[in-house]
């Protein structure tokens, strides 16, 4: 499994150790996601984005037609369109790449003050929340919202990331 993770963020830098530490939380988000819906782990990529509100907002009004600021988007390769290129994922020898989830570090930070946990649960929870998107999960009605939350919590517990407020 491999795990891109590219910062759009102008004008943000991190030390080294942050961002390794950072990278090996993501890391193991994604595996535990992948591990809980039996996807295959070997040559499964993903792509994470880290950018700022404005960024995602041009994002959101592009393919969603809202034009405001979310906490995170996701784009699954599974979900080609008629332009698009349609991914094997039966044949073992094609690339498993699942697709892109971005993320608006600036709303993560005020959701994270805003619920009264850390920055780094607030992050581990929209990233599993676009993995499980680019998985094939929704929300679209109340069955399938509690379903995705169920395995949302199931996997951040997991690693450590439960709610701090039960």
């Amino acid at each position: 499994m491999e795990l891109y993770i590219v910062d759009e963020r102008e004008g943000v830098t991190q030390a080294p150790e942050v961002e390794e530490s950072w990278q090996l939380m993501l890391e193991q988000l994604a595996l535990a996601c992948l591990e809980e819906v039996g996807h295959p782990l070997e040559e499964t990529e993903i792509s994470l984005v880290l950018t700022n509100d404005e960024k995602i907002r041009r994002l959101n009004a592009e393919y969603r037609n809202i034009d405001q600021p979310t906490d995170v988007l996701s784009f699954a390769m599974e979900e080609e369109g008629d332009d698009e290129a349609d991914f094997d994922f039966d044949d073992p020898t094609a690339g498993k790449v699942l697709g892109d989830i971005i993320i608006s570090v600036e709303t993560a930070e005020r959701q994270a003050q805003e619920y009264g946990h850390s920055l780094e649960r607030e992050m581990g929870f929209l990233f599993v929340h676009g993995m499980l998107h680019l998985l094939g999960y929704d929300h679209c009605d109340e069955e399938q919202t509690s379903r995705m939350r169920a395995q949302e919590e199931k996997i951040l517990k997991s690693q450590g990331l439960q709610r701090e407020w039960t």
